[in-house]
């Protein structure tokens, strides 16, 4: 029986309800075990690339026998290998071409992953406020990689000298979702990652110029998590008080411990930090209802305003199960404003764009961004919680292009467009119709 490689697929929006399969036109066909994908313009042409991770190298009719290797093995029981003990994968960057292609250019770039890690989760994130989008992927059971876009479609990797390729005690984590907030207020992007069981989820603070610190102990984010198998994570504002709050999900990989007398099982729970305004989160799973606390085999997450009421809710996917909405009800006397953004000169969607907004004393910032969490795609639209202010004294969004629209004084609780180069606008500006037929 010939073996079937499976291969990534790219499906172009007709705009009327269906799909085209433009895999091979556009020339985007990666082979490999694919597990992460997000659309980030480096260059600043205008026209949004594609970053892919890769797993392992593997074909699926000669996977090794479970408990065949040592790393075949888990707490005495026969398990499936990986991803310790298998060949890892390379990565991919698709350059786009502006006409409907891509080439694949991850080797020149320096982002082809030639020591073969494991590629997970992965997202385009301007770490420095440089105006470049770079580029940060979790990797399984090896170091994380922080590719610093140094301009002319050219990276350097910075993980372990940012110390974000490791935990604060130099251990490689079997990282799996990335989500990126600021969530000090301190205009810099920080870095929140989940990991496999008895290793804790790891937030790294930015403190500029590319150094980081491993303050998962210290905000009180790391020990809660280390019993779970984490997996979709996010910063959001979930009581919409103007502090990022921090939730992800869980579910073990292995089947078999189940069977265990100790331990959090196959089914697990998920969890919802708030934010406390210090540096600090505080464990509120238990106050978040019923719904998060379902032993589950969660693995996506996915955040946004399903419900267009001001309340951020959240999407989980699971392995083996339907998917689940966590509608969020809000807490009274907290206000908020959404923006939706389109680039002219920028690409349409303004990934990459920075947003700064101040309100009540407070000044918070944000990136559009795609990609993070695990194998999900989180609302395009930014959300900031306001807290007790009830208008918002600036906005400054700084487009991809490198132009810079500033928009004052706005009322709270509203959704509001942004056209770059043109302010405010109606949505009918910044949303394509359907074609007519």
């Amino acid at each position: 029986m010939k073996h079937q490689t499976a291969r990534g697929a790219l499906y172009h929006n007709n705009g009327d309800g269906t799909f085209t399969d433009v895999t091979a036109k556009a020339g985007v066909g990666d082979p490999r075990n694919s597990t992460g994908a997000a659309f980030g313009d480096y260059d600043n042409d205008g026209f949004v690339d594609l970053m892919v991770t890769n797993y392992a190298d593997f074909r699926f009719d000669n996977l090794p026998a479970f408990g065949k290797l040592p790393t075949c093995t888990f707490r005495g029981l026969d398990v499936q290998c990986g991803p310790r003990g298998l060949k890892g994968a390379g990565d991919s960057l698709y350059h786009n071409n502006g006409d409907g292609t891509f080439t694949e250019v991850s080797k020149s770039a320096g982002v082809d992953d030639p020591n073969g890690y494991f590629g997970l989760g992965v997202t385009w994130v301007d770490f420095n406020n440089t105006g470049r989008s770079d580029i940060f992927v979790a990797n399984d059971a090896t170091p994380n990689y922080l590719y610093k876009n140094e301009g002319k479609g050219k990276f350097t990797e910075l993980g372990l000298e940012s110390g974000t390729a490791v935990s604060q005690d130099g251990t490689e984590q079997a990282s799996m979702g990335v989500a990126i907030g600021d969530y000090l207020h301190e205009g810099r992007p920080s870095i929140y990652i989940t990991n496999f069981e008895n290793e804790y989820n790891t937030l790294y603070r930015n403190n500029g110029d590319w150094q980081f610190d491993d303050v998962s102990y210290k905000s009180g984010e790391g020990l809660p998590s280390m019993p779970l198998v984490k997996w979709g994570n996010a910063f959001f504002d979930v009581d919409n008080d103007g502090w990022l709050d921090l939730i992800f999900v869980s579910g073990h990989v292995y089947p078999q411990v189940a069977a265990l007398p100790s331990g959090a099982g196959y089914r697990q729970h998920g969890m919802l930090q708030l934010n406390q305004g210090n540096g600090t989160f505080c464990n509120a799973s238990d106050q978040a209802g019923p719904a998060l606390m379902q032993p589950r085999t969660s693995r996506g997450l996915a955040v946004g305003d399903l419900f267009n009421d001001g309340q951020l809710d959240v999407v989980v996917e699971d392995l083996d199960g339907a998917p689940m909405i966590l509608r969020n009800h809000g807490a009274a006397g907290r206000h908020w404003i959404s923006l939706e953004l389109a680039g002219t000169k920028s690409n349409r969607l303004a990934i990459g764009a920075r947003i700064k907004l101040s309100a009540g004393g407070i000044t918070q910032s944000d990136q559009i961004r795609s990609g993070g969490s695990y194998l999900s795609q989180s609302d395009l639209r930014v959300h900031f919680g306001l807290g007790a202010a009830t208008k918002i004294d600036s906005v400054e969004i700084r487009w991809p292009s490198g132009t810079t629209d500033v928009i004052k004084n706005l009322e709270a609780d509203k959704f509001y467009s942004v056209l770059e180069g043109k302010g405010l606008v109606p949505f009918e500006q910044i949303r394509p119709t359907a074609p007519s037929h």
